[in-house]
């Protein structure tokens, strides 16, 4: 199993070279580089050649790239405005897009196989007025990320819009075949189930995100750290072979002043856990 772990882990930090290092040593084979410019600054060329060295150096290979989610306007997270392909309200559909394509730009300076793109918020209902916006939105991004080399893969999100069932649909409505998935097993967890989820998006699923909760809130704990039963999930997922992105929550426990050390070592726990889990799975027929 190649050990991917997305920098999300580290939202709070600034991702600098010294910590993919801690990273790399930890085991970790590559990342999925969680867009947040107080985070990791993708608009800067400088930032991408600095990565495009670490990476190097550590010998870390980029998964993917996460889509930026929100405009930083602060020094923390919370201080960011929202952003969303769906929003009806073009001017703000077309912010989001082209800080989306600041991101894919990244793909000039080093290769990475898939964006992970968040169709809207989860609070946003299934208004048709969204899916309208999201292909509007889409069909400019596809084009620049097939140019990249890059697939856009659309994750599964609490709420009402972006559902299993509703991400099928939209592909399937709007002829956007080259779109795939990104499924993610908390996120399923918390609507309507890992297993009827996961069946549902199966056969358009190039790469995944673990991680648990106790089916109430989007608490991104470590496998086996909620209400996940793991054994079923891990044995659907080694069917079709999809990697696995590690996508953890730094807890309070491992929070400033805690160094990164502690979040990387209950990330390893974590890893090894799964993979015993994946060695000792029956073999399960796709």
């Amino acid at each position: 199993m190649l050990r991917i772990l997305s920098t999300y882990l580290f939202i709070n930090r600034k991702l600098t070279p010294e910590l993919l290092g801690e990273i790399a040593r930890s085991g970790v084979g590559a990342i999925e580089l969680f867009s947040g410019r107080n985070h990791f600054d993708y608009r800067s060329a400088d930032s991408a050649r600095e990565l495009v060295g670490a990476l190097r150096d550590h010998n870390l290979a980029l998964h993917a790239v996460h889509a930026p989610v929100e405009r930083d306007s602060g020094p923390t997270r919370q201080s960011g405005v929202p952003l969303s392909v769906s929003d009806p309200e073009r001017g703000r559909r077309l912010d989001a897009v082209d800080e989306i394509r600041r991101a894919l730009d990244l793909a000039e300076h080093l290769p990475f196989r898939f964006l992970v793109l968040h169709l809207g918020s989860s609070r946003d209902d299934a208004d048709p007025r969204r899916f309208e916006a999201a292909f509007s939105s889409l069909e400019h991004l596809r084009l620049f990320a097939k140019q990249s080399g890059v697939t856009i893969a659309i994750e599964n999100t609490p709420g009402q819009l972006a559902t299993p069932a509703n991400l099928r649909q939209f592909i399937t409505d709007t002829r956007l075949t080259d779109l795939r998935l990104c499924f993610d097993i908390g996120h399923a967890h918390l609507g309507d189930g890992v297993l009827p989820s996961f069946e549902i998006m199966r056969d358009l699923v190039v790469t995944a995100h673990i991680h648990d909760n106790h089916g109430f809130k989007d608490e991104h704990l470590p496998p086996y750290g909620g209400a996940i039963e793991w054994d079923a999930a891990l044995a659907a997922l080694s069917a079709i072979q999809t990697p696995l992105v590690l996508e953890l929550k730094e807890q309070p426990a491992y929070a400033e002043p805690a160094p990164a050390a502690v979040a990387i070592e209950a990330a390893r726990t974590a890893f090894d856990r799964l993979e015993t889990a994946l060695d000792s799975a029956p073999p399960r027929t796709a």
